[in-house]
């Protein structure tokens, strides 16, 4: 079984062919690094017009990685959602376009459970596991039972921790992407030099807010004028993300707890998205889980914690051997929860 995945949902244009062995035949990014940097972030026009300049070229080479031709694959999974909804329908519309020239199964994949079945295909991940998704637009606790079959635990009653990292990395100068940026100058700095907030440390329940935290750094900066000095940079940058840590590693407990008590078996407590590239916080989470609670801690690649071609195409390979496929009328998605009986969190 030969799957070609498109990923098309923010700033990165993707195109990946796994088969049902779990080996990743090609696998090709094309960043948007240059359109974007000038902005400070993702424009999501210029987003959507660069998926559709490169997104044939990026399909040619991918087959020609993987040495297979259109006839021979099995499927075309596409993220449909959620994501830039401009992106996304490039993304959609080529796969949908692909799946009815060559009468193959069209498979629409939530690009979170791509990133929530990624340790399915690196690490081989038996269900039901824990599962923490952070990446730049979301932050959430989910039991991952089955595929398309998720309950969420907890998630962000404001900001993501991804969104956290970036905002911060734009106030002290750092860069875009943000994330990577703040996490190489963290690596200088001195992570108890600020006292910075863990809002709900503590707290019951698996919900994240991190608004109150990047307010805090934005107050600390303006302090320091238009030129904070290095040290002060890297310093805030280190507390930041200690701070961040701190927060889901209280989280992610609480979540183990309340498994626990409902007497719910899990094989391991799985990270991904872009944030779980982050090793401070895989740190934290393998000391938390190893010494706490005896489970082994899983996290892709960080090359495949952000977001690519294969995680789409293994998505689609999991949904498909199900029998679950979609047809070419399926609409894309601005917004689509993992969890669609989850009630909606209230700001506290």
């Amino acid at each position: 079984m030969l799957l070609l995945g498109l990923e098309t949902s923010c700033d990165e244009t993707a195109v990946g062919i796994v088969n049902d062995k779990r080996r990743i035949l090609a696998n090709r990014i094309a960043s948007q690094f240059t359109e974007h940097k000038p902005y400070g972030g993702v424009v999501p026009e210029i987003a959507a017009r660069a998926h559709l300049e490169r997104l044939d070229d990026l399909i040619k080479g991918a087959l020609a990685d993987a040495k297979i031709t259109f006839a021979e694959l099995s499927g075309v999974a596409a993220t449909c959602g959620p994501g830039l909804i401009g992106g996304v329908m490039v993304g959609a519309m080529t796969g949908k376009a692909i799946a009815s020239v060559r009468k193959l199964p069209f498979i629409a994949v939530n690009h979170l459970e791509a990133h929530a079945l990624t340790p399915r295909l690196t690490h081989d991940v038996a269900l039901p596991y824990l599962l923490l998704l952070v990446s730049g637009g979301h932050c959430q606790l989910l039991l991952a039972k089955g595929v398309g079959d998720y309950r969420l635990l907890g998630t962000t009653i404001d900001d993501a921790a991804g969104e956290c990292f970036d905002k911060t990395a734009k106030l002290l100068g750092l860069g875009y992407p943000g994330g990577p940026a703040l996490e190489r100058a963290a690596a200088a700095g001195n992570a108890k030099a600020f006292d910075l907030p863990r809002p709900m440390l503590g707290r019951k329940g698996c919900d994240f807010s991190f608004s109150g935290l990047k307010t805090s750094v934005r107050h600390l900066v303006a302090k320091q004028g238009e030129k904070p000095p290095a040290s002060f940079v890297a310093d805030a940058a280190a507390s930041l993300q200690a701070a961040i840590a701190d927060i889901i590693g209280d989280r992610v407990k609480n979540a183990l707890t309340q498994l626990a008590d409902e007497n719910i078996k899990i094989s391991a407590l799985v990270a991904a998205g872009g944030v779980a590239a982050n090793e401070t916080i895989r740190s934290q989470l393998v000391r938390l889980t190893g010494e706490n609670y005896g489970l082994p801690f899983v996290a892709p690649p960080a090359a495949l914690c952000t977001d690519n071609g294969a995680m789409v195409a293994w998505a689609g390979l999991e949904r498909l051997r199900l029998g679950l496929t979609d047809s070419l009328d399926t609409a894309a998605r601005p917004r689509w929860p993992l969890d669609t009986n989850a009630a909606i969190r209230q700001r506290v």
